[in-house]
């Protein structure tokens, strides 16, 4: 059906019935009347190939028609291997995600992100987990600034229902070196997740685990996670 489309697009001999075309080729070009360019293709052995019809007059070639589908059928099957396909992939994690595990969905979605390809990173709240969204928070901001090289953030960390997500979009090629500013917000989101880590220290909540994981008693002000997305799109 695909070879049968692509005939399909090409008038050749007897099915071109304007009265001139511009014949191409080697450099050159030149408008004669169709009579003539097709006893030029039956003296060479070739066909009469239209390639341009809305051209005035329509362009023409001289080559065999079979070498010409060839030519074309290739031509489309390198474009289709340089058509890169964007997909969406998923990192999941609880708020209490252990550092080994972080590492572990880190590097996965930094592939991801190397390969062209979105990452949808989002933090799964159950039951009464849904206390410590802060932590999700806290989570989603350190993989975002991870990525920071290979990853732009399309949006802040949202919650929709018992998952809160965050939306990465791959940068282009040759960005990967820091920025002086993008040290400078690494080094603020540090001391901010230093700040209320001590500021939480004091006021643990008796429910919250002895073994919190990652970040049990850090929290991000909605300042710090602003101006992280704000840097990204700079």
């Amino acid at each position: 059906m695909k070879n049968d489309n692509i005939k399909n697009q090409y008038r050749v001999n007897e099915q071109i019935r304007v009265r001139e075309v511009r014949i191409v080729g080697d450099g050159e070009s030149m408008v004669v009347p169709t009579r003539q360019a097709l006893d030029m293709a039956r003296d060479q052995g070739v066909d009469l190939v239209e390639i341009s019809p809305n051209a005035n007059p329509p362009v023409c070639r001289l080559i065999d028609y079979s070498k010409f589908l060839y030519q074309q059928k290739k031509r489309q099957k390198e474009m289709k291997a340089k058509q890169v396909k964007v997909e969406v992939k998923e990192i999941r994690f609880g708020p209490q995600t252990d550092e080994h595990d972080y590492q572990f969905k880190l590097k996965h979605a930094k592939e991801f992100l190397e390969e062209g390809n979105k990452v949808r990173a989002y933090v799964f709240f159950r039951g009464r987990s849904i206390l410590f969204k802060e932590q999700g928070e806290v989570l989603l901001l350190r993989f975002a600034n991870d990525l920071e090289e290979v990853g732009k953030v399309e949006g802040m960390p949202s919650l929709e229902g018992k998952k809160m997500f965050l939306y990465l979009a791959p940068k282009k090629a040759g960005t990967q070196k820091k920025s002086q500013q993008a040290r400078d917000r690494e080094a603020a989101v540090a001391e901010a997740k230093e700040n209320a880590r001590q500021s939480q220290a004091k006021e643990v909540d008796a429910e919250t685990p002895a073994n919190g994981g990652l970040f049990a008693n850090a929290k991000i002000s909605a300042d710090a996670l602003k101006k992280l997305t704000e840097d990204q799109d700079a």
